[in-house]
């Protein structure tokens, strides 16, 4: 058992720097001049390839990084909360209210997940238009409801094990569905929250594709922005480009170590609860 334990540990580690390798690299080459950077990416600098922090300066200045950083925070902190607000209610109403509009409506938003989002770009865009979302204000909405599906589903698989005892004595003692929902609900359901507050910020602070079919230029996010590094005739400013992955990684690494140890009291409450 010792020794498969230890086989065991050793695979983790190695799957653990295959992931990390990437981020690595980055890390290395943003401090290279941009014309030793395809010559030698895997290498550390030296005193010859080293240039300091030139990259992350030129980088904050040609993509005005501290606009796109504001564009990308307000979009995906706003989009993050607006999600985890609605489908939560959407989640306890499913998963206590049962009648056929309940279940239609479920199915409906589990199949949404396997949609891809390529088959309804051009229509959502058009929509998006004629409605007047197409602004760093209309995209939350959008938000919303491409990550309606896997958000519900995670909350109302959670909400199914919490037993229904708690909310019933709540309304005898004199509370309202929303003050059931507020007071009782939501802060049991606080490590699922967590959960899909992670999920759902990696990957809007990370999009590319939705951002730029609905605000453009106009409103960089960090994405959009950095590709904007690419010159003319298909030249790269490899060292601006690696310096601005860097600092717009930054911010998910320290948001996901913040709340992972949530994620641990969650499920361990959860594993104890009687």
């Amino acid at each position: 058992m010792k020794n498969k334990n230890k086989v065991l540990f050793v695979a983790l580690v190695l799957l653990s720097l295959l992931f990390l390798a990437p981020i690595a690299i980055v890390l290395i080459n943003s401090f290279k001049g941009k014309f030793y950077i395809s010559e030698a990416p895997f290498e550390l600098p030296n005193e010859t390839t080293f240039v300091g922090l030139s990259n992350y300066t030129s980088g904050i200045e040609k993509i005005n990084f501290p606009s796109a950083f504001s564009w990308s925070l307000f979009i995906t902190v706003t989009s993050v909360l607006v999600i985890v607000f609605f489908t939560s209610m959407t989640a306890w109403y499913i998963a206590r209210v049962k009648s056929k509009f309940s279940s239609v409506f479920y199915y409906i938003l589990a199949f949404s997940m396997i949609v891809p989002f390529q088959m309804v770009m051009f229509t959502m865009v058009k929509t998006a238009n004629m409605l007047h979302l197409d602004n760093p204000f209309g995209i939350i909405f959008i938000y919303l409801g491409f990550g309606a599906g896997l958000s519900v589903f995670m909350f109302v698989g959670f909400i199914k094990s919490v037993p229904i005892d708690i909310e019933e004595a709540a309304m005898i003692d004199g509370c309202n569905p929303l003050q059931t929902f507020f007071g009782i609900v939501l802060p049991i359901l606080k490590p699922t929250a967590i959960t899909v507050a992670i999920l759902n910020t990696m990957w809007i602070w990370n999009d590319y594709l939705l951002p730029y079919l609905l605000i453009g230029i106009e409103y960089k996010t960090i994405p959009i922005a950095i590709q904007y590094l690419k010159g003319g005739y298909g030249s790269i400013d490899m060292g601006a480009m690696m310096a601005m992955l860097v600092l717009a990684i930054i911010p998910i690494i320290i948001f996901y170590l913040v709340c992972q140890k949530y994620i641990i009291e969650g499920v361990v409450a959860g594993a104890v609860k009687g």
